[in-house]
């Protein structure tokens, strides 16, 4: 076995048993730590792998942003639930209510004054893209399907 081989065996190993634990362990608290761990684990095979910006996309969307966002979210979560603030919260939607619709009340007319201009694309561009586009959600054998998340 080369080098390579034992780390991806390693990180594959660490990647699937944090992405096991996360959807086993009871705590929410835990669950995101381990989720964190698992999109670490996939970055560095990512690496590994050579796909270096990747991995670096991985780490940055992934773990960087809604990892941290919902480790934010659980650690204020129960603590707004224990000060009790919840009655407060169900007895401000009126005015919630009142701000939201005030502010479509300015920005709809925002929105509708605005002249969207549209590019000048000639022709050729224009059946160029579309050809792009029928290739990649074509299914069959001469076309790729491209997945969106």
């Amino acid at each position: 076995m080369t080098t390579e081989q034992v780390i991806f065996f390693i990180l594959a190993t660490i990647t699937v048993v944090a992405a096991l634990g996360m959807v086993s362990v009871a705590s929410v608290f835990h669950a995101a730590l381990l989720m964190i761990l698992a999109f670490t684990g996939i970055a560095a095979l990512y690496m590994l792998l050579g796909a270096g910006f990747l991995g670096i996309i991985q780490i940055l969307i992934y773990v960087g942003a809604i990892a941290v966002l919902m480790l934010f979210a659980i650690m204020l979560t129960p603590r707004m639930m224990r000060q009790g603030n919840q009655s407060r919260f169900t007895q401000q939607w009126p005015l919630a209510a009142i701000l939201a619709s005030g502010l479509v009340v300015l920005l709809v007319p925002q929105f509708l004054g605005v002249s969207w201009p549209l590019a000048d694309v000639g022709p050729g561009e224009r059946d160029f893209a579309l050809d792009i586009g029928k290739g990649f959600m074509n299914a069959e054998a001469d076309g790729f399907l491209l997945p969106f998340e």
